[in-house]
């Protein structure tokens, strides 16, 4: 199936590892030019040499730290200046610290805002007026399963990414006259360190081990797996491509059956 992305631009943040990397692999074996940002740059080098040996597109990277107005217009300027414009923008960060909403103080959920719903709500004020002149746009916005079925423990990111979830909600109504779509894609449990990282806080909170709660994770998933970075990647790269011009205002969850809502 040709997705129509070749030649198109897209700014993936936080693209260095995770499933932000596998969102950048994916969209640059569609023909895709990439502009990526994290804030460790040794890493994001890396990813960003391994993805131009493997498929030869253009890819720019800035480290930068999105939680910040000045990181935001780094990566911007930067994809301005190679490119000229974004096509696609794909928002992502990473997962605020877990714990219990007591153990959170005031400076914590600050800085979780900053994080994960700032960041989105800078990217792409950065990039509509853009997309709005082209009349063609993506915004694909990576927030979690939790935000339909919230998670023990993520009280931080429960909230937040619900806050993205209403943003991206009711941007998709304002700007789907212009040709430009908004979706929010949740994943579920899928095999990246952040999920590596929660079962181990969850095996020293339990005196278990981070195996048994991996899981324990797994048995929670009707597919009985963790999902593969490479799995939710694909389901992005549909969402940005010209097939998916009649998707908008959606959360599309890619967890293996583990929301158990009917919509």
């Amino acid at each position: 199936m040709d997705l129509g992305l070749r030649g198109k631009v897209a700014l993936v943040a936080a693209s260095s590892v995770g499933l932000g990397r596998a969102v950048a692999e994916e969209l640059a074996r569609e023909g895709t030019s990439l502009v990526m940002c994290a804030r460790g740059e040794e890493r994001l080098n890396a990813t960003a040499k391994a993805i131009r040996d493997e498929t030869g597109v253009r890819v720019e990277t800035v480290a930068a730290d999105l939680s910040e107005q000045a990181g935001v217009q780094r990566v911007i300027d930067t994809a301005m200046r190679a490119f000229g414009r974004v096509d696609v923008l794909v928002t992502n960060a990473g997962g605020p610290p877990a714990g219990p909403f007591e153990s959170h103080s005031h400076e914590a959920w600050q800085a979780a805002v900053r994080q994960n719903l700032d960041s989105v709500v800078e990217l792409v004020r950065a990039v509509l007026p853009g997309m709005k002149e082209r009349r063609w746009g993506r915004i694909l916005n990576v927030t979690s399963i939790a935000v339909k079925q919230p998670v023990d423990g993520l009280i931080l990111s429960n909230s937040v990414r619900a806050a993205v979830t209403g943003f991206a909600r009711t941007l998709a109504n304002e700007v789907a006259p212009f040709g430009i779509t908004v979706n929010n894609v949740m994943p579920g449990y899928t095999r990246t360190q952040r999920v590596e990282d929660l079962a181990a806080r969850n095996a020293a909170m339990r005196d278990s081990s981070p195996t048994a709660e991996l899981a324990l994770f797994e048995r929670q998933v009707p597919m009985g797996r963790l999902g593969e970075p490479a799995e939710f990647a694909a389901m992005v790269a549909f969402l940005a491509s010209e097939r998916a011009s009649y998707t908008t205002g959606a959360s599309i969850p890619v967890d293996g059956g583990y929301i158990r809502s009917l919509v």
